[in-house]
C-alpha cells in the first residue's frame, strides 16, 4: 500500500477523490441526528488505508465516523491503555506519508469532504500503568491503603475483573492542574478537526468534571459534540450523567428482547434530559451475526430497530458484511478482515436514508409499545414533539417464520388524520389497504409514516 493519499484516491477509479467530492458536496453539512459508523483502527491499519472505508460509510448514509483510541498505547498494547495522549500509535502511521499529525489532519479533512464528522474516544478515567504521567503527576492517581496506585476493574457476572495494565485516575478533585490537562487534551484534538468525543466509562468520572470540561471546550469549539458511554451503570447514574452537559448518551436497546417494558421506561426517564444512541452491536460485545448463527434477517431486524428507536444510531465496522469475529482492543489486526460474500450495505443505506428523511426518527420522540393481536409482532408508535410527524413500526420478532399482522384500521394507533405511507427499506407497499392483513417475512419490519393535521 502506497503512503500517498493521492495514489490511494486515484486507484479507486470511479470512486476517486474528485468523484466523491462531487457526489458528496451536498452532504458536507448534514444537520440531522448522528448516524455513526465505528471505524475500528486495528482492523484498518495506518491512516492512508482508511479512504475506502470512509467512502463506504458515506455510501451507507452515515454522517459521523467514530474512531477508537489512536494514541500511543502502553505495555499491553490495548487501545484503551493509553501511555501518551499526545502521540499517535505507530500501528496507525505510514512512515512514507509524512508526520503522524499531518496524516491525522488529512484523514479528518477527507472525512469532512465526504460529509463525515469525526468523533474519537476521550479516555480520562485511567491511563496505562507505564504512562509518564505517573511520574510527572503522582497525585493524579487513586491509591490504596498501602499507598500504591489502584488498578481499575469491573464486574463480569459474579466475578470481579481487574485490569492490571491500567491505573485509575482520581478525578474527584481538581488537584495539580488535572482538570485543565483534560480540557487541554480535548481542545488539542478539536484543533486538529475532531468534532465529537465519545467519553469512555463516563459514569466513572465525576459529573462536576464533565460539566467543567464540556463547557470549557465549547467556549472555543461550540460545535463539538459530547457522547457519554455509560453502559453497565445504574439508571440513576445514567440520569446524572445526562444532566452533566452531554449532547448524547448511549442507551441499552441492544439488550432488549423486544418484549419487556424496561427499555421504554428507561427511555422515558432519559428523553426529557438528553438524546440517546442505539446500536445493534459494539466493539465491546460479541458480533450479532455470531450470536444469531448467521441469520441475516436478524441482522436487518436489529439494525432497523436500532436506527429508528432513538435519536442516534451507531454501527461498528464489519456489521455490513456480517462479520463474526469480535473486535479485540489488543489482538485485532487488518488480516482479520473477513471475506463473507455478504453485503448488507444497500439495506443499511436505505434504513439510514429513512432516518435522515423523517424528524420523528431523529429525536427522542414520544414512544410506546402498542397491544398487538400477535405476540410475535412488535407494534411501536412514535410521535415527534418538534413537528407533526408520526410513525408506526411493525416488526416481526420471529427470525425463522412468517407472522401474521392484522388491523381493522390504523386510526386506532395514530393521532394523525392524514393517510399513512409505507417507507420501509424492503417490500414497501404502494397502498395501505384497510382492513390491513399482512404476513410479515422473518424479521421483516414495516415502517409507516404520517403527519398530524
Amino acid at each position: 500500500m502506497s503512503g500517498s493519499y493521492d495514489v490511494i484516491f486515484a486507484a479507486k477509479g470511479p470512486e476517486s477523490k474528485s468523484h466523491w467530492k462531487t457526489i458528496m458536496s451536498s452532504t458536507i453539512s448534514d444537520p440531522s441526528a448522528p448516524r455513526i459508523y465505528n471505524l475500528f483502527p486495528l482492523l484498518t491499519g495506518p491512516f492512508p488505508r482508511w479512504a475506502p472505508h470512509l467512502q463506504r460509510a458515506r455510501q451507507m448514509e452515515f454522517n459521523w465516523l467514530f474512531v477508537n483510541p489512536i494514541q500511543l498505547s502502553g505495555f499491553s498494547r490495548s487501545l484503551y491503555s493509553i501511555k501518551d495522549y499526545y502521540a499517535i500509535d505507530p500501528r496507525f502511521i505510514d512512515l512514507a506519508a509524512g508526520s503522524a499529525e499531518d496524516q491525522l489532519r488529512r484523514t479528518i479533512s477527507y472525512a469532512r469532504e465526504l460529509g463525515l464528522r469525526v468523533m474519537m474516544d476521550l479516555v480520562i478515567n485511567h491511563t496505562a500503568f507505564d504512562s509518564a504521567l505517573l511520574t510527572e503527576h503522582p497525585s493524579w492517581y487513586k491509591r490504596g491503603i498501602d499507598g500504591k496506585p489502584i488498578h481499575p476493574g469491573a464486574r463480569d457476572g459474579n466475578r470481579e475483573v481487574i485490569w492490571g495494565d491500567l491505573l485509575e485516575i482520581d478525578n474527584t478533585r481538581n488537584h495539580d492542574g488535572l482538570w485543565q490537562y483534560w480540557i487541554a487534551l480535548a481542545e488539542h484534538y478539536a484543533n486538529l478537526g475532531v468534532e465529537g468525543f465519545r467519553c469512555d466509562a463516563a459514569y466513572k468520572v465525576p459529573p462536576e468534571l464533565w460539566r467543567v470540561l464540556i463547557q470549557s471546550v465549547k467556549v472555543h469549539h461550540p460545535g463539538v459534540t459530547f457522547f457519554a458511554e455509560s453502559l453497565g451503570c445504574p439508571i440513576e447514574d445514567t440520569v446524572r450523567l445526562a444532566q452533566s452537559g452531554f449532547d448524547f448518551i448511549f442507551n441499552s436497546s441492544k439488550w432488549w428482547d423486544l418484549n419487556g417494558f424496561w427499555l421504554i421506561e428507561q427511555y422515558e426517564l432519559m428523553r426529557g434530559t438528553t438524546r440517546s444512541i442505539s446500536f445493534p452491536e459494539s466493539h465491546d460485545t460479541a458480533r450479532l451475526c455470531a450470536e444469531l448463527d448467521g441469520n441475516l434477517d436478524g441482522l436487518k431486524q436489529r439494525y432497523l430497530f436500532s436506527a429508528l428507536f432513538s435519536a442516534g444510531v451507531m454501527m461498528p465496522m464489519g456489521f455490513e458484511y456480517a462479520f463474526r469475529k469480535p473486535l479485540h482492543v489488543v489482538h485485532t489486526k487488518p488480516e482479520d478482515w473477513e471475506k463473507t460474500g455478504i453485503d448488507l450495505s444497500p439495506y443499511i443505506a436505505r434504513v439510514n436514508a429513512i432516518k435522515k428523511a423523517y424528524p420523528v426518527f431523529q429525536e427522542e420522540s414520544a414512544t410506546n409499545i402498542l397491544p398487538c393481536n400477535n405476540p410475535n409482532v412488535l407494534l411501536m408508535w412514535k410521535a415527534s414533539v418538534k413537528d407533526k410527524g408520526e410513525a408506526l413500526l411493525i416488526l416481526n420478532k420471529d427470525l425463522k417464520q412468517h407472522q401474521e399482522f392484522y388491523a381493522d384500521h390504523f386510526r386506532q394507533y395514530v393521532q394523525a388524520g392524514a393517510p399513512l405511507r409505507d417507507v420501509s427499506p424492503e417490500h414497501a407497499l404502494e397502498y395501505i389497504h384497510e382492513p390491513f392483513h399482512y404476513a410479515l417475512r422473518p424479521g421483516q419490519g414495516i415502517v409507516l409514516v404520517t403527519t398530524r393535521n
